[in-house]
């Protein structure tokens, strides 16, 4: 695929006055943190290929080269304006306390060089300690959140200009319910796992009707994560599949979400990876392969306790989300 080809389709966001978000987008999350400059170089090397929708978090510490990668993109005219970027962040759990979002917010904004966010999420569905960046996170620094003030200061976040459009991160029906009983701005996204062997159908429909955009993460599984295995990609369907059409495993996980109208942030940082992250939109799945695809037996990788430390009285996350995510 030649570089200046590549166009990535986008998905217009409901609840945001049409914004536009590329249903396509490059991760920067990885465990152990990979350095600031291989990070950078990375974005740089994506933006060249045709990448614009960029996907960061206070918890990833890889917002400030993020910022420096668009910086660089502009000084070399590989992008005309910062606005043909879609770049997202999220709030941590510490910071997830009414009072402390939107400080939170200007922060992630000083790192990444930017004026506004197009999008920025919670990034789980309970807070922590406020003042406390551990992670794991200790079990006795979880707590409830207080859905209403944090939502609230998000969509003063969105009224200030300061970000294009609010969502969540890991919530369930039952959690975007809660929300969408008093929320002025829904939701416009819902980034959680999604992944052939962890379809979420049921919150896929309950977003569908809602209007609420699921983006999907760890699409080609949790290999390289703290929980991480590599189950997804030693599929012996998604490997017979990938065989049949002259495609890699990874590239039948991603159409296969494409298809299902999800959108996806893969992170890879190696250059003949991100290329191939690209070519999946000028072929089909068939109808039969779709079919085997659906009939994978479902299994999560990213669990709610893999981001708990054993240390502090025992408290599950799911208490505090009601198990299901």
């Amino acid at each position: 695929m030649d570089d200046e080809s590549v166009r990535i389709p986008e998905m217009v966001l409901v609840s945001s006055n049409g914004q536009k978000m590329p249903v396509l987008g490059m991760g920067t999350s990885a465990s152990p943190l990979e350095g600031s400059e291989e990070t950078k170089t990375a974005i740089l090397q994506a933006i060249e290929m045709g990448h614009r929708h960029f996907d960061t978090a206070t918890l990833y510490l890889t917002e400030e080269p993020v910022g420096e990668a668009i910086a660089e993109a502009l000084s070399r005219g590989l992008i005309k304006s910062r606005d043909e970027l879609f770049i997202t962040s999220k709030l941590w759990c510490s910071d997830a306390h009414g009072d402390l979002v939107l400080p939170a917010l200007k922060k992630s904004l000083r790192n990444l060089q930017l004026e506004y966010l197009d999008l920025y999420l919670i990034h789980w569905p309970v807070s922590s300690r406020s003042g406390t960046y551990e992670f794991p996170i200790n079990k006795g620094d979880l707590l409830p959140m207080d859905f209403k003030s944090v939502w609230e200061a998000m969509q003063e976040c969105q009224g200030l200009g300061l970000t294009k459009s609010i969502g969540v991160s890991n919530f369930s029906s039952k959690k975007l319910s809660d929300i969408l009983a008093f929320a002025k701005i829904p939701p416009a996204v819902n980034q959680v796992e999604i992944n052939p062997l962890w379809q979420q159908k049921k919150l896929r429909e309950f977003c569908k009707a809602n209007g609420i955009v699921l983006t999907a993460y760890a699409p080609l599984g949790t290999r390289g994560t703290i929980w991480g295995s590599n189950r997804v990609m030693e599929n012996e369907v998604l490997k017979e599949i990938a065989t049949a059409k002259g495609k890699s495993v990874a590239q039948v996980c991603l159409r296969w979400a494409f298809e299902q109208g999800v959108c996806v942030v893969v992170k890879s940082f190696n250059k003949g990876r991100m290329r191939e992250n690209l070519e999946i939109l000028n072929w089909t799945l068939s109808e039969e392969e779709s079919r085997m695809i659906g009939e994978i037996p479902q299994s999560r990788g990213c669990r709610g306790e893999d981001y708990i430390s054993e240390k502090g009285p025992v408290k599950t996350i799911e208490e505090l989300w009601d198990g299901e995510i």
